[in-house]
């Protein structure tokens, strides 16, 4: 049996740490003694303080380590591969912010995004079966993949085929911060009757101003550059915004090359001519 300070040594651990990990249950000694509080500690248990050692430095969450160590090692591999994953993606996600946010301060006169041209086109009234939902960037892809597929799922069930593409309009601004009301919807032909959060509803015709992007080019921060790129469009046109933002989705634009045209980001504007 080991002190818990020469346990600590071999092991890499404070004794701050090692009574830490015992209030969490992460690394209980192997006895305490009743009649001092002595802890005690087996050298068996020295692998396991020496994984969670290495793990801290990676800044992993005790609650992490904790499901990272229960079960085999081959199924602590996959954990930590998960994990890993996620931290890497939000690196990503914090260096595509970073280029935002500079693009921004320096307002170089380039939009950050390859060269495109904003268009117009005059969009006809449109039968649609609609979810709004209360939701943060984090969540929001989740949100309109969940809602999409009730939808469609209902609409097949009631017997009405959803016609091509979809789009979700943004009601709010979504932030990494905030929630807003986003609005999933999917065009439709049959006779459909609204159903719990499913609504029915006609989308107006109206005329709007639109750019195409790459699923490469849909990932927040980026996909902010091609609605600035619309807005400043619109605003140096002179022609006021007749409603909310949205995206269209081309028709399982998931499933195309990444570099392809997939989603157009547009703005309903007062019919005039631009």
């Amino acid at each position: 049996m080991l002190t818990i300070s020469e346990f600590g040594r071999r092991a890499g651990l404070s004794q701050k740490a090692l009574r830490l990990y015992d209030v969490s249950g992460l690394l209980a000694p192997a006895q305490v003694d009743p009649a001092n509080g002595y802890r005690w500690y087996d050298e068996t248990q020295l692998e396991r303080a020496r994984r969670i050692s290495v793990m801290r430095q990676l800044d992993i969450p005790l609650t992490t380590i904790a499901e990272i160590l229960e079960g085999t090692d081959e199924e602590a591999l996959i954990r930590l591969g998960r994990w890993w994953a996620a931290e890497e993606a939000t690196t990503a996600a914090r260096r595509a912010t970073l280029g935002y946010l500079r693009d921004r301060l320096s307002r170089s006169g380039t939009t950050g995004l390859a060269p495109r041209p904003v268009l117009t086109r005059d969009v006809p009234a449109t039968k649609i079966a609609s979810i709004r939902e209360d939701t943060d960037q984090q969540s929001l892809i989740g949100v309109i993949v969940t809602c999409t597929d009730e939808i469609v799922s209902y609409l097949q069930g009631a017997g009405a085929a959803a016609t091509v593409g979809s789009w979700v309009i943004y009601h709010g601004a979504v932030t990494p911060e905030g929630e807003a009301t986003v609005e999933v919807c999917v065009p439709f032909d049959g006779l459909v009757d609204p159903s719990g959060r499913i609504g029915i509803r006609v989308e107006p015709a109206h005329r709007e101003a639109y750019c195409t992007i790459t699923m490469d080019e849909c990932a927040y921060p980026r996909i902010m550059l091609a609605y600035d790129l619309v807005q400043d469009f619109v605003r140096a046109s002179g022609v006021p915004e007749a409603g909310p933002p949205r995206e269209v989705y081309r028709p399982d634009c998931h499933l195309l090359p990444r570099d392809e045209p997939a989603v157009d980001i547009a703005l309903p504007v007062l019919e005039r001519t631009l």
